[in-house]
């Protein structure tokens, strides 16, 4: 069975779970599970603390796991991101009371407090600054106040914490963030069970991505609607009963769906419909 890693808690787990419910993988229904088996799609999850996953995808034990970028990063270990997930993305930054920190530069000398050491400490030694980095876990936004830091790095999503705490940014971002898939470094790139887990996962960022859209024209329009909707490949085209119409369906992106809709009715097109996308493969 293809073993996989989960994280059991915090802002990955719910919408990992989510993914992989629908990527059509049983999903464990209370949280105190640790480990399910799902014998249709020959498939183990193992629900463990986030920052965990990827030092038991290191080692060998687990053939693969969805974690944070930044929190593989952080642990070191001998893994590596093999697919992007689109949630619980996250800004990593420096932050310190207003008008204390402009640029990297001013870090020099000072103390950074985090919850993330090695990606801090990673990042001073290549910009070349000269810091000492304290680790704390949990909310780091006390350090200052408290006096055990002059600078904090973190995670940053709103700024509505640091701006609770009377701090603000500095610089510019340590890194972006955001779940994805992981592997052992140097493992089999062509394992066949990991490249279907790969394919549904990414059948389902398509499908969040894309709605179906289909509607009629008349053929002297065609060639005006199919630049508005060209698909992934081709539209497909359909002639209609009554001369002069065919009937059009594309893959379009949602985001963009309400505008291609005023579009296509502008140049004549009718019976405009869209309809949400569950699962694809490309």
């Amino acid at each position: 069975m293809l073993r996989i890693a989960v994280p059991n808690k915090g802002s990955l787990s719910g919408p990992a779970a989510e993914m992989l419910h629908e990527a059509g993988y049983q999903q464990r229904r209370e949280s105190k599970e640790l480990r399910i088996v799902d014998p249709t799609n020959e498939v183990e999850f193992f629900y463990l603390r986030p920052r965990d996953i990827a030092i038991y995808v290191a080692s060998g034990q687990l053939d693969i796991g969805l974690t944070g970028r930044d929190l593989l990063i952080d642990s070191g270990a001998e893994a590596e991101e093999i697919l992007a997930l689109g949630f619980a993305r996250s800004t990593f930054r420096y932050a310190a009371k207003p008008g204390t920190i402009s640029g990297l530069a001013d870090l020099a000398g000072k103390t950074v407090a985090t919850s993330y050491e090695g990606i801090v400490a990673a990042h001073l030694a290549d910009h070349g600054i000269d810091a000492s980095v304290v680790h704390l876990d949990g909310a780091v936004e006390t350090a200052i106040q408290l006096g055990v830091a002059q600078v904090i790095a973190d995670v940053v999503e709103t700024g509505t914490s640091l701006r609770n705490a009377g701090l603000e940014v500095a610089g510019e971002p340590i890194m972006k963030s955001e779940a994805v898939v992981i592997r052992r470094t140097g493992a089999d790139a062509d394992d066949p069970k990991v490249q279907q887990f790969l394919r549904r996962l990414q059948g389902v960022l398509v499908a969040r991505t894309y709605v179906m859209m289909d509607y009629d024209c008349r053929v002297e329009q065609l060639e005006k609607a199919v630049a508005l909707t060209p698909g992934l490949e081709s539209p497909t085209v359909s002639p209609l009963h009554n001369e002069g119409w065919v009937a059009v369906r594309a893959m379009v992106p949602a985001k963009e769906a309400q505008r291609i809709m005023d579009d296509l009715y502008d140049i004549g097109a009718r019976a405009i419909l869209t309809t949400a996308i569950h699962a694809c493969r490309l």
